[in-house]
């Protein structure tokens, strides 16, 4: 036996001194008080009521208190009560028997009461072990992160035994090493000395319980217990102990070992849901890449091809056109310019917006103006709709980046020129809400209209309608918009036209908002 624990069983022997001390002197007050109430003439009550100290120390210390209090109080009842007074001969022999049917019962009451005690002990100790492992698991399931769920496993469990714990996991290189740990009040954190470490990689390493209570290293301070699931072992659960009782570290073992297998179950189930979001992850980044491959891909081969074939007969066989097809050939080559123009302006945009590096030039734009300049760029492609706008009687202004807003514009009014009838109207209509900051720009079409379940997903990047795939495009053009409108602190929307087809609403602050987003004021240098 090591030193540390013959004197924690010193230790724990003088703890035991004062429940006799108080068996005692409880029944030498209960003597005194029979002799003073004058019911020492009739024995037979004054055995019965020599039992209570037996009950009470069987019940609140007890199997060795409850023998001693038996014995002192056939004592005391010998020498106080039966004749001769104040000496331990009797005059009847048959006092004899008396005293030991007393003792026999006493020892046997405290027996009973002990048990039960006992078994008190034993349900307010799984009910408490039940209540820490309900809490335990009740944390564990509420958790997404690994590093706050070990830290609330290591708090947890150092909360139920009252003890320092310590939870080891292998790093990237496979060693192990303390990776949560809960504090003592003198921020001192138990489990990262050498010894500790040690014991823990050895039962990582074999997979088996050990430290105190266990059959294994038991001379050591800490009990460890592999996290284990049914495949695999995640890692070490360690707590420093204090108890030197037999019962209470097997209580303290079998508790330990609820507690590391609700966490190895946590840790696996954490792990395999990064391994699915990773999962998930890399394969939207693949879908999303085969849709810009293939979107691209499309989008830039038509209008080459146009481009190419144009030129290529402008150059080959001048001679053969006339001024009516050498204009038609250079206006295909235009046009194919520019929808390879909005495409890569597109992309870029998107780039910027997803990695934060684009900039507002803020400065008060007149609304008006800038639809004129819109329709002026896109009257090459508008094939014979009809473009009515409706503006409010004061000049609407906003305050953001006017070009980017042009963009927007643009992105919109094609997409309802492209999704419209030929011959029908396309309105463009301007309300501006003084009273709460806000201005909205709303483009209705007569097109086919947009679904209900996809009014919010053609928002998103590469996103085709069904009922769109119709008509080349790449799916950029109203994410890109998204972005721009969000970062000036508006909102754009897709709703059904009253009239039939689709509406996109544009709604901006009118007041110059606290920036948010990186933006240089008109005039400043980038």
């Amino acid at each position: 036996m090591s030193e540390r624990n013959k004197g924690e069983d010193v230790w724990l022997k003088l703890n035991r001194i004062p429940k006799y001390i108080w068996v005692t002197l409880g029944i030498t007050l209960l003597t005194i008080l029979l002799h003073a109430i004058g019911i020492s003439e009739d024995l037979v009550n004054v055995g019965l009521i020599y039992l209570f100290p037996v009950l009470i120390s069987a019940v609140y210390w007890g199997m060795g208190p409850a023998i001693y209090a038996a014995s002192l109080s056939v004592v005391a009842f010998d020498f106080f009560f039966v004749p001769p007074y104040l000496s331990f001969t009797v005059e009847d022999l048959r006092y004899i028997f008396s005293f030991v049917v007393y003792l026999a019962v006493a020892v046997l009451t405290a027996s009973l009461a002990g048990r039960l005690r006992q078994q008190l002990e034993v349900v307010k100790q799984r009910e408490a072990t039940t209540n820490s492992l309900y809490a335990l698991s009740r944390q564990m399931t509420a958790v997404t992160d690994l590093h706050t769920l070990l830290g609330n496993i290591a708090r947890q469990v150092s909360m139920t035994l009252g003890a320092s714990a310590a939870l080891y996991l292998p790093n990237v290189q496979g060693e192990l090493q303390v990776t949560s740990s809960s504090k003592d009040s003198d921020s001192t954190a138990w489990g990262g000395g050498e010894a500790e470490v040690a014991i823990a990689r050895w039962v990582y390493k074999h997979g088996e319980i050990a430290g105190r209570g266990s059959s294994s290293l038991r001379e050591s301070a800490g009990l460890y217990v592999p996290l284990r699931t049914e495949d695999q072992i995640h890692g070490v659960l360690a707590v420093n102990l204090e108890s030197s009782d037999l019962q209470e570290q097997r209580e303290e073992l079998r508790l330990l070992e609820a507690c590391g297998g609700l966490a190895a179950s946590a840790i696996a189930r954490v792990k395999l849901a990064e391994e699915a979001r990773l999962a998930q992850v890399t394969a939207e980044s693949e879908r999303i890449r085969t849709a810009l491959l293939d979107s691209v891909s499309h989008e830039l081969r038509t209008p080459l091809t146009a481009i190419i074939g144009s030129a290529t007969g402008l150059l080959e066989n001048d001679s053969l056109f006339t001024p009516e097809d050498r204009k038609e050939l250079t206006g295909n080559i235009r046009d194919g310019a520019l929808r390879m123009n909005r495409l890569v302006t597109n992309l870029l945009g998107m780039v910027k917006l997803e990695s934060g590096m684009l900039q507002l030039r803020r400065k008060w734009c007149d609304v008006g103006d800038m639809i004129g300049i819109v329709l002026t760029q896109v009257q090459q492609f508008i094939q014979h709709r009809h473009i009515r706008v409706e503006l409010p009687d004061q000049p609407p202004f906003v305050s953001g980046d006017e070009v980017l807003l042009e963009q927007v514009l643009v992105n919109v009014i094609s997409n309802a020129i492209k999704y419209s009838p030929e011959d029908s109207e396309i309105v463009i209509m301007v309300k501006v809400d003084e009273p709460h900051g806000r201005m909205t720009i709303a483009v209705a079409d007569s097109g086919v209209g947009i679904p209900e379940e996809d009014r919010e997903r053609v928002f998103e990047k590469f996103y085709r309608s069904e009922s769109s795939r119709h008509v080349t495009g790449t799916g950029l053009g109203l994410a890109i918009c998204r972005g721009i409108v969000e970062v000036h602190g508006g909102t754009i929307t897709a709703e059904p036209n009253p009239g039939g087809g689709t509406r996109v609403c544009i709604c901006l602050p009118t007041e110059e908002p606290e920036a948010s987003f990186p933006y240089v004021g008109q005039g400043e240098e980038e």
